[in-house]
């Protein structure tokens, strides 16, 4: 996650930070996304829209070779309601922290070979290199602080259901057709050739 190589796909808010290079007080980063940072993002994540996104950021070492990446993000999002499709928008506020550490041995499921993740809140993901883009680490906080079922407010599943036809569901009198009767019939009707 959120660490430079090579071969992986470039991220849409790219801010990458060399550990190396920085001071031992650590770094910080004002990130303002721009128009085309913020149409990708909303692309990449399924947003109609992204008309602000910006977030602050400090990335610190710990000791025993922990980086700890600290941050708030702040915009609005535009999604679609789950029940109508009609633009929802959500004010972000949100605060995150991540912590990576070096040479941290990713665990594998011996069956799959796919990473395993800690249930642990602040389990820290491995750090290979010195190199982390803290864009990407701020574009993954986005995608998990966006709603993810928005709803236009006062829309209640009701509203959208077609409505039951000539009367609705059968009354206190009218007996209700069972979904196999049709089967019974036939496993009662007399057979030919026995």
């Amino acid at each position: 996650m959120a660490q430079v190589s090579s071969k992986e796909q470039k991220s849409e808010i790219e801010r990458v930070v060399d550990l190396d290079r920085m001071g031992a007080s650590g770094a910080a980063l004002e990130i303002v996304a721009s128009d085309s940072e913020r149409a990708a993002l909303a692309r990449r994540f399924g947003f109609l829209g992204l008309p602000a996104f910006s977030a602050r950021v400090t990335v610190d070492r710990r000791a025993g070779g922990q980086v700890v990446v600290e941050g708030r993000l702040r915009g609005r999002i535009v999604q679609a309601c789950i029940l109508t499709l009609d633009p929802v928008t959500q004010e972000l506020d949100e605060a995150f922290r991540v912590v990576f550490k070096r040479d941290l041995a990713e665990e594998r499921d011996p069956e799959s070979g796919e990473a395993l993740l800690s249930a642990q809140i602040d389990a820290p993901e491995p750090l290979q290199g010195n190199l982390l883009d803290i864009g990407e680490i701020v574009a993954e906080q986005l995608s998990l602080a966006a709603d993810p079922y928005p709803r236009r407010p006062g829309v209640k599943l009701e509203d959208v259901l077609p409505k039951p036809r000539q009367g609705g569901r059968p009354g206190r009198n009218e007996q209700r057709r069972h979904p196999f009767a049709g089967l019974a019939a036939l496993r009662d009707k007399p057979r030919r050739g026995r």
